[in-house]
């Protein structure tokens, strides 16, 4: 029932107004309106719903004249319709249309009030009232109501569309009390390049005040513990290096060192302490793009995502699963799917997957083209993979956008908040549904919550007789499932992916920094996290900062290869090879911490001058900080001597290059040949020598002899 006061309100402004501005036409008011700019903002409708016929139903809101004159002869009156919607896609119309041909028939000619002059920049609050049975309302369901802003009665100024549930306690059609999952994800984009070094300070910002990250721990904090989480456990790795001093990337390309933030400490503790009692899942690590991965032939990163955020999830709690799995958009194709599916040898593998309708949608909905189905279907199904069936979750998407209103919708709370209510009853009451059917609500993973939102709904659905709250974990497959028309993923879809030309440099990285890795005998890079944060589904939309992000991380993983190299190398350096075969020495200098193991390989760029020769069976160990050498037998081909050049590439055990390759100068002498000529010609001299002093020595005897025969022949 109006109220007296309102009632007299209209009497005077209807006695007060000229017959002749009362017939005011259409189009001069038109014109007006174009200047007064009215605003009508609706801020309550209660009861949250009716159940008696003449339950009293109040509705305040706000009307504005955000124009430059003053505004006459204005009405705020209520239209209805006595007739409840069809179904989910009849209420998904009105919703959608602003058209006045679409809105309801009826106006209501006791729920009004009059506001004679609104002046420029003024605001004007009201109140209407009414009940169920004024309305003609007769069984349960959700009806179209939407509140208008007339002058004169004739030109509609403003109009705001919303629902009104009527669920009377008695009745043919009672609801049956279905079970809603609410998802909640707390995923961000990846901050830091390698482990250490963070490409910006903007994820401080997002931690503190109106941050999104800081709604998000609001949120946490009074969400029952029936609220299932989705975390990336990367932007807790992140948040977790920013307690202790860390570096950030500057404009100027230079790391500045930073102190531990508090902020960040303050963050980790609130999540901790709120997530405590409730589910929490946890997203493969930093948030792969996993369907680009598996198109563009990167199969080991999804595996080692999983296992990766298994790891890391101990910073939020310790029993996060890791087995259910949320991809960008709710889009999913075969190929991704079995991909996860296998998972990673030894570690946990997906065994569910949250979908968009329009991923999985009912073989009715596929034909008809629209994602609403006549009536709406239980969320669980299953999917078939290479590792057997997985259980497919279909996220419902009305009640998803609920979560996520148009931004800058005046009274968005409380739309929100009656499109909930509609949605759910109508859901509870579709025809053929006798038994309670599950249901899931999930707003995009990167959203950006309103805390005062979520927490009207978490409010709302926790009073509403048709609804149970419930983990998503505890959704099961029912045996009379409806039929899905399988995974659907279109060109549109693939097109959104990360390309080809961004993923080539990322392999690049990833292979290089698994040889890192090989040759220090570990399986896992310590760069497998910043290779996996490059891959981020975050870069879809600027893959510009991914990057050069990439490049970052590029370089970091060449300074590490470069730790591990070869001594003495440039033209000034040469190795000496005396001789026309020998041992020529090459040393290779480990500055990591660890040893590694490697093999040496030579090879000869100018064979007809020099030849190499290197059997070598076993790799070349060399202990953290320490250098290591091998003999490389060499021959020289040319009689002449010389500089020859040399190129030596370190290996991995299977003949992969680690590093790049290095030149070395030989200095071949021929100094053998030479001294054989020497020896030779010294030989000569010397057996002359020999020879000509036995000559002479039997030259004196004879002349001793011949002296002594004369003296014997004197005597």
């Amino acid at each position: 029932m109006i109220r007296k006061a309102t009632l007299l309100a209209v009497l005077s402004a209807a006695l007060l107004v000229p017959s002749t501005v009362a017939a005011a036409p259409g189009a001069a008011a038109a014109s007006a309106a174009a200047r007064q700019g009215i605003d009508l903002t609706l801020t309550s409708v209660t009861p949250d719903y009716a159940t008696e016929r003449a339950t009293e139903i109040k509705i305040t809101g706000t009307v504005r004249n955000s124009g430059s004159v003053a505004t006459p002869g204005l009405r705020v009156r209520v239209r209805y319709s006595s007739q409840r919607f069809a179904d989910r896609a009849a209420m998904a119309a009105y919703a959608d249309d602003t058209t006045t041909a679409t809105q309801p028939p009826n106006v209501s000619t006791q729920s009004s009030m009059v506001i004679s002059e609104l002046a420029a920049s003024a605001s004007q609050d009201f109140e209407l009232t009414m009940t169920p049975a004024q309305f003609g309302l007769t069984s349960f369901g959700a009806y179209p109501l939407a509140v208008e802003v007339v002058q004169w009665d004739a030109v509609q100024l403003a109009s705001q569309r919303t629902f009104l549930t009527y669920a009377p306690a008695t009745g043919q059609q009672q609801p049956v009390r279905n079970r809603l999952a609410l998802v909640l994800p707390v995923i961000d984009q990846p901050r830091r390049s390698d482990d250490g070094t963070f490409v910006d300070d903007e994820l401080g910002a997002e931690l503190t005040g109106k941050g999104r990250l800081a709604d998000l721990a609001r949120i946490a904090e009074i969400a029952p513990s029936s609220v299932t989480w989705v975390v990336d456990p990367a932007l807790f790795d992140d948040v977790q290096a920013m307690t202790k001093p860390f570096r950030v990337k500057t404009g100027d390309g230079k790391p500045e060192e930073r102190p531990a933030d508090a902020a960040a400490s303050q963050w980790l503790v609130g999540m901790r302490a709120a997530l405590a009692d409730n589910p929490v899942i946890a997203t493969p690590y930093a948030d792969p793009d996993v369907t680009a991965l598996a198109h563009r032939g990167l199969d080991r990163q999804p595996g080692r995502a999983l296992e990766l955020a298994a790891k890391k999830a101990s910073l939020i709690k310790s029993d996060v699963s890791t087995s259910t799995y949320w991809p960008v958009g709710g889009m999913l194709d075969a190929d991704a799917l079995d991909l996860l599916a296998v998972g990673a040898p030894g570690a946990t593998r997906v065994g569910k997957v949250l979908l968009d309708p329009a991923s999985l949608p009912t073989q009715q909905a596929a034909s008809a083209a629209t994602v609403l189905p006549a009536v709406t279907p239980d969320a669980a199904t299953t999917l078939d993979t290479v590792m057997g069936p997985v259980t497919a979750l279909v996220a419902d998407a009305e009640l998803s956008h609920v979560l996520e209103p148009t931004p800058g919708t005046r009274g968005a709370i409380l739309l929100s908040r009656q499109r909930f209510i509609a949605e759910t009853a109508m859901i509870s009451v579709e025809p053929g549904q006798t038994r309670a059917r599950s249901l899931v609500m999930a707003p995009s993973r990167r959203w950006n919550p309103s805390p005062t939102l979520v927490s009207t709904l978490l409010k709302t659905a926790g009073k509403l007789p048709w609804l149970s709250l419930t983990p998503l974990d505890s959704i099961k497959v029912p045996r009379d499932r409806v039929p899905r028309a399988g995974l659907t993923y279109s060109d549109r879809d693939r097109k959104q992916e990360l390309s080809g030309k961004y993923l080539e440099p990322v392999r690049e990285v990833a292979a290089q920094a698994q040889l890192a890795a090989e040759v220090t005998g570990q399986q896992q890079s310590s760069f497998d996290a910043a290779v996996l944060r490059l891959a981020s589904s975050a870069w879809r939309g600027d893959t510009k900062a991914g990057r050069a992000v990439t490049e970052q991380v590029s370089e970091a993983v060449k300074d590490r290869i470069g730790k591990v190299s070869i001594t003495g190398a440039g033209p000034d350096q040469p190795r000496t090879l005396a001789g026309s075969d020998g041992e020529v020495p090459i040393s290779v200098k480990n500055e990591l911490t660890t040893p590694v193991s490697l093999y040496v390989d030579v090879k000869s760029d100018d064979p007809g001058l020099l030849e190499t020769h290197l059997p070598q069976l076993e790799p070349l160990q060399i202990d953290g900080e320490q250098s290591g050498t091998v003999q490389i037998p060499m021959t020289v081909t040319s009689s002449g001597g010389g500089d020859a050049s040399v190129t030596v590439q370190l290996r991995t055990a299977d003949g992969r290059a680690y590093g790049e390759p290095v030149k070395l100068i030989v200095r071949t002498t021929g100094y053998t040949g030479i001294a054989l000529v020497i020896v030779g010609g010294a030989l000569t001299v010397m057996l002359a020598a020999v020879v000509t002093r036995i000559l002479r020595r039997r030259s004196q005897r004879r002349v001793a002899r011949a002296a002594r025969t004369r003296e014997s022949e004197a005597i």
